[in-house]
Order: C-alpha cells, then sequence, then structure tokens
C-alpha cells in the first residue's frame, strides 16, 4: 500500500499525465475511460458533463478507480486510486474544472472563444476523489530485483509503444 506522500504518488498526481477512471454500468461491467486530473494535495479532482456515463454511474454508486501511469516501457510506473467519489456542482464544480483545464490547456487555448468555453460547457459537474487506497508499481525496481537490471542495459528487450 502507498501513501500520497510517496515519490511516485506525488509525480503522478502533480504530473501533466492521463488516467484511466473506471466506474460501474448498471448492468455490473466496469466503464473506463480516459480523463484529465487535478490534484489539490489530499484529494483527486475530474472534470465531466453531468451527461456522461461516469457521471450517471457516480449518481448510482460513488465508487470509483483511478489509474494513472508513465506509459513509458522503459521506465514504467504508476499508481491506483480507490475511492469515494462526491460530484459537485455550481460554482464549486466551475472553480476545481477550471484547475483541470488550466493544467492541461494553454492560456492561448483556454482563451480561444472556440475551445475555452467549449470545455466549460461541456463539463458541467466535478468528479472529486478522498482517496481510500493507493497502490503502487515501479517496473525499474522489478527489473533490478528480478531481472538484475536486464531491461535497462538492452534498451532494445522492450518495444516501443504505439503513439
Amino acid at each position: 500500500m502507498a501513501s500520497l506522500s510517496d515519490a511516485i504518488v506525488q509525480q503522478l498526481l502533480n504530473g501533466r499525465y492521463v488516467a484511466t477512471f473506471g466506474t460501474e454500468n448498471p448492468n455490473g461491467s466496469i466503464h473506463l475511460v480516459a480523463v484529465w486530473y487535478w490534484f489539490d494535495g489530499s484529494k483527486v479532482y475530474v472534470a465531466t458533463s453531468s451527461r456522461s456515463r461516469k457521471g450517471r454511474n457516480l449518481q448510482a454508486d460513488p465508487k470509483v478507480s483511478l489509474m494513472i501511469d508513465s506509459r513509458d516501457p522503459a521506465a514504467s510506473f504508476g499508481i491506483t486510486i480507490t475511492g469515494a467519489a462526491q460530484i459537485l456542482t455550481g460554482n464549486a464544480s466551475q472553480q476545481q474544472n477550471a484547475h483541470v483545464h488550466q493544467k492541461y490547456l494553454s492560456e492561448a487555448a483556454i482563451a480561444d472563444p472556440k475551445v475555452g468555453p467549449v470545455f466549460a460547457g461541456w463539463d458541467d459537474i466535478t468528479v472529486q476523489i478522498v482517496p481510500t487506497s493507493i497502490i503502487s508499481w515501479d517496473m525499474r525496481e522489478a527489473d533490478r530485483q528480478v531481472f538484475g537490471g536486464a531491461f535497462e542495459s538492452n534498451p532494445g528487450y522492450l518495444l516501443p509503444l504505439e503513439r
């Protein structure tokens, strides 16, 4: 079990990565979607639409999972956070969504009337996640301990990911 103060957790929560967000569908299957997020030091925020599947799923069941990984085969590390979500609306949502958008969009994009207002209009709610469990992994450490650094010293062992 990891904690919010762990270096990998801090790097991923404060970095600009794309996370995978999981909720439970009405039929019991899991809905996974890529999301942007913002971390305030204790909670994670995801901007979304009240009409989205994840938004509707959370109305029925507030359990959520969020996975963030480095997406780098040569230095793969990541975290999975689980917790209960609270839906923010109105002014509280607008404030948190602005933080999310400022993390991923340039000032020029936010100021562009064809971009900034569209994101602000789409994302009418915010999912606030209070982490109850954090699991981290670091394949660089596994490489050192299990493979004796074989992957680090032979970069051609890992094939590049599609981009």
